[in-house]
């Protein structure tokens, strides 16, 4: 179907990291890019969208449990039923220069 925007609904987009419950990694403020359709591993940096809102924070697996975790400790871990509240994965940093993007990507084996 044709929405006639132009866009995708699955293309990539960016998002402006509030607070800091990603710290030291990502900085309030901080710009990502989330691919929609970005390959879902343990370890990777995901938005996910728990209770009606969206969250910002690593998947973890864990003897085939998942949790949604932040990096910073004054925050808690959330227990999810399965990847199905993973609406992207966080795939670069933005910076003002390039030494400062980062790119997040899953290293093959």
């Amino acid at each position: 179907m044709d929405t006639g925007s132009g866009c995708s609904a699955k293309e990539p987009f960016a998002l402006r990291v509030l607070g800091d419950s990603m710290l030291p990694e990502f900085a309030d403020g901080a710009i990502i890019i989330i691919d929609p359709e970005g390959m879902v591993y343990d370890g990777c940096y995901v938005m996910a969208e728990v209770n009606k809102e969206y969250i910002f924070r690593q998947l973890r697996i864990v003897e085939n449990k998942y949790y949604l975790q932040p990096l910073n400790d004054l925050y808690d871990t959330l227990e999810i039923s399965g990847i199905e509240p993973v609406q992207g994965v966080i795939t670069q940093q933005a910076g003002r220069r390039r030494k400062d993007r980062k790119h997040y990507r899953k290293k093959t084996e």
